[in-house]
């Protein structure tokens, strides 16, 4: 029998985490926000049905913060199931364009499936359709001092 895991086993370490249902999806969005990658970091590979985003997200989680300042680390964040991808103020042709995550919603359709929509800063967007949730994001590398020194700030956030 296994215990549930609890706040004080909590520790520094590389995020390994899957979403099957919209309240898992909701963590890792949660994880992803402020993430920012190159256009040229996402790859759809059809025939898997899957669709991989390369990014160097700000560590949310970190309580270390105050001891070695803000960090960022790249992670893969991988949707699987996919069926169709759609975008908006996605320059597809431009690989050196920077993009800014800001959100993951679900929108259910009919079980199991539904669509998952990436919101980007700038009103951009990227909508995967899927035949079912099945979400994982895992970091890649260890982490490194964040570029700006410091933690995203959204000020006209309410």
């Amino acid at each position: 029998m296994s215990e549930d895991a609890r706040f004080e086993d909590g520790r520094e370490a590389p995020l390994n985490l899957g979403a099957l249902e919209p309240e898992d999806l909701q963590v890792i969005s949660t994880l992803v926000q402020d993430a920012v990658f190159p256009a040229s970091e996402m790859t759809w590979r059809r025939q898997d049905r899957r669709f991989a985003v390369l990014l160097n997200r700000f560590r949310w989680e970190d309580r270390g913060r105050d001891r070695h300042g803000a960090e960022r680390v790249q992670s893969v964040l991988v949707f699987d199931n996919v069926q169709k991808i759609a975008s908006q103020g996605v320059e597809r042709g431009d690989k050196d364009m920077i993009l800014s995550l800001l959100t993951l919603d679900w929108h259910p359709a009919e079980a199991p499936g539904g669509t998952v929509e990436l919101t980007l800063a700038g009103d951009g967007a990227i909508r995967l359709q899927v035949e079912a949730l099945e979400v994982t994001l895992k970091d890649v590398t260890r982490p490194y001092r964040a570029p700006s020194g410091k933690a995203p700030g959204h000020p006209d956030a309410t």
